[in-house]
């Protein structure tokens, strides 16, 4: 198996997105800029209401790995998908960008998880969740080299909420410590961090050496209101990480040094906040596997996250390798 910058353990999930108001919203009990896991019969409900709707494979962790392919990076990708018509749309998008995805489809009557994101005009996206497969990761669907050969694993932080994918996570985590890799996490979402808190840090502590937060999930973790308080705190759980602030930009931190801010980049036009923290999270890992300083890191994060929140859907539709050329980040 050949060796890759990053590997990540995520949801297989394909996003539909439609424009709504903020009363859907109310009418469907959907958290406004927040993840809701709910079952087949309230995502039928939720699919009927919505208008015009884009569908594209997502996934935070997938998210991730296309922008790490987009940057020029190599990355695989370990997810469970059913084998029906969306899962092989979801392979089939994966293996298109680059991203090697070669977890085996599973059988039965579980479909392939989707998620149906509702943007509002402010462009915040605020998502239900069905799972369906994606949350069906176990430990025998890791195969050998899946992690070991990765510089990075990168887990997806939605995996806490379900008792077996999050055993897999320990699994996973191991396996890197074993082969003397880099574990990192993305918290995915504040209200996750607050249902399995006690757990999630007791699991960032013993296995993980980046986490990358929103300022409201670095705020769940830690109990701190402020980003930079929460950032420090957040030094208890990892050696390197980031706190992001949307348009105020991100705080990085490695395991010796100040705490530095990170100006954000002014996307041309705000369309669709979908797949930012994802994308970030993409530029600074990319960045450290090619030792660039941490500030570099935040501003390749910067870069594709402004790049992504510029035009409907979470994964990029420009270069960002040609893009951080451009820009001077990474060399010509």
């Amino acid at each position: 198996m050949a060796e890759v910058q990053v590997a990540a353990l995520g949801n297989a999930i394909v996003d539909v997105l439609a424009e709504v108001n903020e009363s859907f919203l109310e009418e469907h009990g959907i958290p406004k800029g927040g993840m809701l896991l709910i079952d087949e019969e309230k995502a039928a409900a939720i699919l009927e209401g919505f208008g015009d709707t884009v569908m594209v494979a997502g996934g935070s962790a997938g998210n991730s790995m296309a922008c790490v392919k987009s940057f020029g990076g190599t990355a695989r990708f370990i997810g469970s998908i059913a084998d029906d018509e969306l899962g092989a749309a979801y392979r089939k998008s994966m293996t298109d960008v680059g991203v090697i995805f070669e977890t085996p489809a599973k059988q039965g009557g579980i479909p392939t998880g989707r998620c149906l994101i509702s943007v509002t005009p402010d462009a915040e996206r605020s998502m239900g969740t069905f799972l369906g497969r994606a949350g069906d990761i176990l430990e025998e669907d890791l195969r050998p080299g899946d992690v070991e050969d990765a510089q990075v694993f990168f887990i997806e932080g939605y995996h806490f909420e379900d008792e077996r994918s999050r055993q897999t996570c320990e699994v996973a985590a191991q396996r890197a410590k074993m082969a003397g890799r880099f574990a990192a996490i993305t918290l995915a979402d504040a209200g996750m961090v607050g249902r399995h808190l006690d757990p999630l840090q007791d699991f960032l502590k013993r296995k993980i050496d980046m986490v990358f937060a929103n300022a409201a999930e670095a705020s769940a973790l830690t109990g701190e209101s402020d980003p930079m308080d929460a950032a420090k705190a957040m030094r208890d759980f990892c050696l390197w990480g980031s706190v992001t602030m949307s348009e105020k930009g991100s705080l990085v931190f490695g395991p010796q040094g100040d705490i530095e801010h990170v100006e954000a980049f002014k996307p041309t036009q705000l369309v669709d906040t979908t797949g930012a923290g994802d994308a970030y999270a993409a530029g600074w890992i990319y960045g450290f596997t090619k030792c660039h300083s941490l500030k570099e890191c935040g501003m390749l994060g910067s870069l594709a996250a402004t790049e992504v929140i510029s035009h409907k859907g979470a994964r990029p539709e420009q270069s960002l390798q040609a893009l951080a050329k451009k820009k001077g980040l990474i060399g010509a």
